[in-house]
């Protein structure tokens, strides 16, 4: 495919990164020639210098032959006028955008062919505070996915030495009296993520991936692990937008404060919000957080902007008594160094991005495609279609699709029924199928497999 991403930052440059492994035609627009220069280092891709919503510079960038353009500059408008001349200029088929402020984005009906025209709405803000939001209603969980509209969930916990599962096999989960359907898909361990077999040994720090249905879930974790209690003081840190709309979504069921160290901002928030304590001043003051009784916080949540206010907030929770702590960071390259210490979770808004955009622009019928480990691997959701006759899937167990090494099927919906992905089940047309991407190189060898009359549909 050729693809226009506007935008050389985070966002921008880190899917072109994953884009050029897959051997698609990347061409890389910004104002900052920097950027582009060590982008351009990193990855086999094609930089312009310019101003990525002129027109001249989208016709010198190949949009007219372009499949896809997708806008993350941090300019909301700049986005949304670029996909406005791609429209208007050149008919490039499908235009995604990043689009943060939220007077936009109340408004959707702006978002059409006859209004601004952009085929694929992402809202980093909306993504990541539906992502907390989850963390929060599974105490325990690192990350928390949902596939198969929301009948399958991809749940990551930690194994903690002296945890049920520690030194045993993974079979035993399974072979157990009162066993629960599930599968663990992944287990990542030393830095590096491998899929295990039913002889696979739990270790102490391992962090799980596993499926199961959604009503399951909270089962599966209790005999993983501890049993975690409920959340129901909640502190954030930073009355921003995610601050904001967690708080929103919080407040009918939770305790919660918001610490905002801008007055005119915490008085537009006091305005807003109903029952959430609205509090002046500094998330890095200690006398602060013991004065709300930190001791007493189930999870903080540090969302300012600034990656060192969150880091070293959460750490004086910690310190403090806070029970759970989690940071948002920006930069990604510090999500791993942080998480797993005194922050218990970290998350990077960048890389919840790339997974809302990735299902949008890989080919074949795919429904969603999400990141695990901060891109260590991917799980992917697609539709089987197709007849026997004209498929190599449909029609055939699972253990006689010879799957790339690094690649599992994990999950099949049927209809209403979920199915875990032993090597006997047969495929059939109309499938939902859950896989584990350990190695992205092959994610080719897939799309593949799964074409119906040699198209990829």
């Amino acid at each position: 495919m050729k693809i226009l991403i506007l935008g050389a930052g985070q966002v921008g440059g880190t899917l072109a990164e994953h884009l050029a492994r897959e051997e698609n035609d990347i061409t890389v627009i910004d104002v900052d020639l920097t950027s582009l220069r060590e982008l351009h280092n990193r990855c086999e891709i094609s930089i312009l210098h310019g101003h990525a919503s002129h027109p001249a510079v989208l016709a010198e960038a190949g949009c007219e032959s372009a499949d896809m353009l997708i806008a993350v500059t941090n300019d909301d408008e700049i986005n949304m006028v670029a996909c406005q001349v791609a429209y208007s200029l050149f008919k490039t088929p499908t235009k995604i955008a990043r689009v943060r402020s939220s007077a936009y984005l109340m408004r959707r009906e702006l978002f059409n062919p006859g209004a601004i025209p952009i085929d694929v709405l992402i809202s980093p803000e909306q993504v990541v505070t539906t992502q907390i939001r989850r963390l929060i209603e599974y105490p325990g969980a690192l990350q928390v996915l949902d596939f198969c509209d929301g009948m399958i969930q991809l749940v990551a916990m930690k194994a903690y030495q002296d945890g049920p599962l520690v030194g045993q096999k993974l079979r035993a989960l399974h072979e157990a009296p009162d066993a629960i359907n599930s599968w663990v898909s992944a287990i990542y361990r030393h830095n590096r993520p491998f899929i295990p077999d039913g002889h696979t040994v739990v270790e102490a720090d391992d962090e799980i991936f596993f499926f199961a249905a959604r009503r399951d879930i909270r089962t599966v974790m209790a005999r993983m692990r501890r049993s975690d209690r409920s959340v129901r003081h909640v502190i954030i840190a930073g009355g921003g937008h995610i601050g904001e709309r967690l708080a929103q979504s919080l407040e009918p069921s939770h305790r919660v404060k918001i610490i905002e160290r801008d007055l005119e901002r915490c008085q537009t928030l006091a305005e807003r919000l109903d029952d959430t304590v609205v509090l002046h001043g500094s998330a890095t003051s200690q006398r602060l957080l013991t004065d709300e009784n930190i001791d007493e916080c189930d999870i903080y949540c540090a969302l300012t902007n600034d990656d060192e206010v969150n880091v070293m907030s959460s750490m004086l929770a910690k310190r403090l008594g806070a029970r759970k702590v989690l940071a948002l960071i920006n930069n990604t390259a510090y999500v791993d160094l942080v998480q797993g210490g005194e922050i218990d979770i970290a998350i990077s808004p960048e890389q919840a991005t790339i997974s809302g955009l990735l299902s949008h622009v890989r080919q074949g019928d795919l429904v969603s495609v999400h990141s695990l480990r901060r891109g260590a691997a991917e799980a992917i959701e697609l539709v089987v279609h197709g007849k026997e006759r004209h498929s190599r899937v449909v029609g055939h167990t699972i253990r006689e699709l010879a799957l790339p090494e690094g690649i599992a099927i994990g999950v099949v919906v049927r209809g209403e029924e979920v199915l875990f992905g032993k090597g006997s089940l047969r495929i059939q047309d109309g499938d939902h199928l859950v896989l584990l991407v350990i190695d992205r190189q092959k994610l080719r060898e897939v799309e593949r497999l799964f074409q119906v009359d040699g198209r990829i549909r």
